[in-house]
């Protein structure tokens, strides 16, 4: 399990890990949820809201563990949104993980569809999108409401509005602010057209392939190749893009030159990569030490040329 890297992102603060076939985890923690489960890592145990995006290992495996911990520390019941067709089966895991622990952990596994909103607390909902990866795939969008009186009725006193709202006069407009969109994994798709997506502050995206020669199979997977970032930016046009999901195929610094001779010059600042971690920072006084010519490489350097 990796140590989850601490992002903030337009002023979002995010924390997460996400290596393509072994985990992928981001939470939002003071928006109380979490996107994917991953292996459950313990920053996520005290987080009451898990949206699933599908089912597969490296982003749901954590699943029983994070109930279990929970019930185990004294939390409530925690939630796990998910595709309505995936409920039932995890569900099932449940119930199968009861019968080898020999005691049933709470929790809700809550089944939503295409476009359906889920209330996080007051004025915060996620709202499900169906993405382009499967049967039950879905991405989530983290959305603000507001309700604000409308121009007309602004100097009215109470009596009055609560007079209009008697006779059924709409004297308020929702208002929604898309704070985040999480994607899971995904191809490009029809879910760039919504305007919540399309909207929001920050869009955490995949992008699992980089290597020319891997378009097919990136096609094939139902993944976003490198290639497809210039549309993408393109369709969420004020967005923070945040890219995870790469595979250790792909050395972070040959990711951000491929990135760099993809993306047009005016794009790349809206870029960031999830797992590019920031230097550690020197130790001051430290002992010096020899530089690379003047010591001999160590086995592994020697294996991989650096």
């Amino acid at each position: 399990m990796g140590k989850l890297v601490h992002k903030t992102i337009d002023g979002i603060r995010l924390i997460g890990y996400s290596v393509a076939g072994e985990e992928s985890v981001v939470a939002a923690p003071e928006y109380n949820v979490c996107f994917d489960v991953g292996r459950a890592p313990r920053e996520i145990i005290p987080i009451d809201n898990v949206c699933l995006t599908h089912g597969h290992m490296d982003h749901a495996a954590g699943i029983a563990y994070y109930f279990s911990q929970r019930d185990f520390i004294g939390n409530a019941p925690g939630r796990v949104i998910v595709h309505r067709s995936l409920a039932q089966s995890i569900q099932k895991l449940m119930d199968i993980w009861a019968d080898i622990e020999g005691h049933h952990a709470s929790g809700q596994v809550y089944g939503v569809e295409h476009l359906e909103d889920v209330p996080i607390r007051r004025g915060l909902i996620v709202r499900a999108f169906t993405v382009n990866h499967g049967r039950g795939a879905l991405g989530f969008s983290l959305l603000e409401v507001r309700h604000k009186l409308r121009d007309e009725f602004v100097g009215k006193s109470g009596p009055q509005l609560v007079e209009l709202k008697r006779q059924g006069v709409e004297i308020e407009r929702h208002m929604e602010l898309a704070l985040l969109s999480y994607t899971g994994d995904t191809a490009a798709g029809a879910f760039l057209d919504l305007p919540f997506v399309r909207e929001s502050r920050v869009l955490i995206l995949e992008c699992t392939f980089f290597d020319p020669a891997h378009r097919i199979r990136a096609r094939s997977g139902r993944h976003i190749h490198v290639d497809d970032l210039p549309g993408i930016l393109e369709a969420v046009p004020e967005a923070q893009v945040l890219l995870t999901h790469l595979t250790r195929r792909t050395d972070l610094r040959q990711a951000k030159r491929l990135i760099e001779r993809t993306v047009s010059r005016s794009q790349l600042d809206r870029l960031h990569l999830l797992m590019d971690r920031p230097p550690r920072a020197s130790l001051p006084h430290a002992t010096p030490v020899a530089s690379p010519a003047e010591r001999p490489a160590s086995p592994q350097a020697r294996a991989t040329g650096r």
